[in-house]
């Protein structure tokens, strides 16, 4: 990319140079043009006889490209020529002058206008007809060279645009392959955990049957089902996860209640809802847990070990809002996207793959948003997730 950067400025600065070079050749020819029909218009005025009438005439005829005011010494316009803009003479010869006094009351008006752009632009040619009188021609680039000029611009925007076109490619494919590398290496730790897991529930089954009355054993029966639970949302990775029609309160506090037996007991949490109420609203229940999981995971890890969390569900008539507070450390306001970016962390053995994962969970599976809310650096933060109903 840096190449074609590269290779962009230089053209753009080549063909600027190389253009400005042609502009200015053009810019004196055309000056040339205008005191060559100056002259003849001068020496037509005089109606001296010695000169020739036709070549005079065909001098002032065959400028068709240059735009030319006529005025008198008081600036009062006498004539103009090669003005595209004037409305009742679109079927004028080009080349042809327009007399002032023959337009219409829209094509003075124009001229007028023109004239004063003219004047801002450039000083005009003196035409001396003699005994104290004089005529002045007011000109301003052609078409041709004002296109000339913008060319380069032109060029280095199409440039620009090309290089732009091949970036956003080029980042398109390197985000696949990365996902194919993530996706990949998702299933390859599905396929392992997969082995393990199995026969630790084998195990767990028969310690149950053994040991009934033992609270241990509940709690590795408990873990191994999260293992398989982890194992699931691993396989799921890659495919597009089919929505179900569900209650989201179980699902908010089978997370918490599995996190509160796994936590210090300094970590409060606190539920801002009915924990018997019922919002239904399709979802993959394994994906969404995980979510709330890795949000959960992130607010304690952000308090160290004491402080609150806290549990917030809002419904409105096309959303449901879930709302994750903490009175953690915060979060800079420079970091408010990079926490949902692959790889950004905080942490010292962070992977910083939780909240990314969040991010494609909520937003691509289920069609929703997660953001900050709101962070306080030392007061804590709130990471908001809005769902669809």
């Amino acid at each position: 990319m840096l190449f074609l950067l590269l290779f962009a400025i230089t053209t753009g600065i080549g063909s600027y140079i190389y253009t400005r070079f042609l502009v200015s050749l053009l810019e004196n020819e055309e000056k040339q043009k205008v005191e060559l029909w100056a002259e003849a218009t001068r020496l037509l005025a005089l109606a001296d006889s010695s000169q020739n009438i036709e070549l005079l005439s065909f001098i002032i005829d065959n400028n068709n490209t240059i735009p030319v005011i006529l005025t008198d010494e008081n600036d009062s316009i006498l004539g103009a020529v090669n003005f595209k803009g004037l409305k009742d003479h679109k079927n004028e010869i080009a080349g042809s002058v327009i007399s002032f006094e023959d337009a219409s009351f829209k094509d003075r008006s124009y001229l007028r206008n023109q004239l004063e752009k003219i004047k801002k632009q450039s000083s005009p040619i003196n035409i001396d007809l003699g005994r104290g009188h004089s005529d002045q021609i007011y000109y301003k680039d052609s078409i041709i060279l004002t296109q000339l000029i913008y060319y380069p611009y032109i060029q280095l925007g199409l440039i620009l645009l090309f290089i732009l076109v091949a970036f956003l490619a080029f980042r398109s494919t390197r985000k696949a392959e990365y996902n194919q590398v993530w996706v990949g290496m998702s299933k390859e730790t599905a396929h392992q955990l997969g082995t393990p897991t199995s026969s630790l529930a084998g195990w767990v089954e028969i310690l149950q049957q053994k040991y009934p009355d033992v609270s241990v054993t509940r709690e590795i029966a408990l873990d191994v089902e999260r293992l398989e639970k982890i194992t699931e949302r691993f396989s799921g990775i890659g495919y597009k996860p089919a929505l179900n029609t569900e209650n989201l309160i179980p699902v908010l506090n089978g997370t918490v209640d599995y996190l509160k037996s796994r936590t210090s007991s300094k970590i409060k949490f606190i539920l801002n809802y009915s924990r018997e109420g019922k919002i239904c609203l399709p979802m993959n229940r394994a994906l969404l847990e995980w979510v709330i999981e890795n949000v959960s995971k992130n607010a304690i890890d952000a308090m160290e070990g004491h402080g609150e969390i806290t549990y917030q569900v809002m419904e409105a008539d096309r959303t449901v809002i879930i709302d994750i507070s903490d009175t953690g450390k915060g979060i800079p306001g420079n970091a408010f996207k990079k926490i949902f970016t692959a790889g950004y962390t905080t942490k010292q053995r962070g992977w910083g793959l939780g909240l990314s994962l969040a991010k494609r969970i909520i937003e691509e599976f289920h069609s929703g948003r997660i953001y900050v809310r709101h962070s306080e650096i030392g007061k804590g933060s709130c990471i908001r997730m809005v769902l669809n109903r």
